[in-house]
């Protein structure tokens, strides 16, 4: 089974996310800041990590770059979902590493289709 740690401060879109992960058969680990995040990932060593640009303790931008910059974790693929969707904070996220950049709001069908491609399951 595939593992995804998504780190999202909003618990009802971290709920909903989760739901139709689980339907997917993609087990989910939810953080709802920057730092349990970075923690996660290194503990949990996920297939995904979709990660939102705005969080508390530590920021988005901050998370990738500290994924990406690690060892154990810069493999991960990191897909940024973000309100912040302007040309700079698209080229900051890209910058810090982020593999694939998801507008929100978003269509939940259309976020499924692009996790899977990423994690490689139909």
């Amino acid at each position: 089974m595939k593992k995804v740690v998504l780190i999202e401060d909003s618990k009802i879109l971290a709920q909903a996310l989760m739901g139709a992960l689980q339907l997917s058969q993609v087990q989910t680990v939810w953080a709802a800041d920057g730092a349990a995040g970075v923690a996660a990932v290194k503990r949990e060593k996920p297939d995904l990590v979709l990660l939102d640009l705005m969080l508390p303790k530590l920021s988005g931008f901050e998370v990738c770059k500290l994924l990406k910059t690690d060892n154990a974790t810069w493999r991960i693929p990191v897909l940024v979902m973000s309100t912040l969707t302007d040309a700079e904070s698209r080229t900051r996220a890209q910058e810090a590493g982020a593999d694939y950049f998801i507008p929100k709001p978003y269509d939940l069908p259309s976020i499924l289709e692009e996790i899977k491609k990423h994690l490689k399951i139909k």
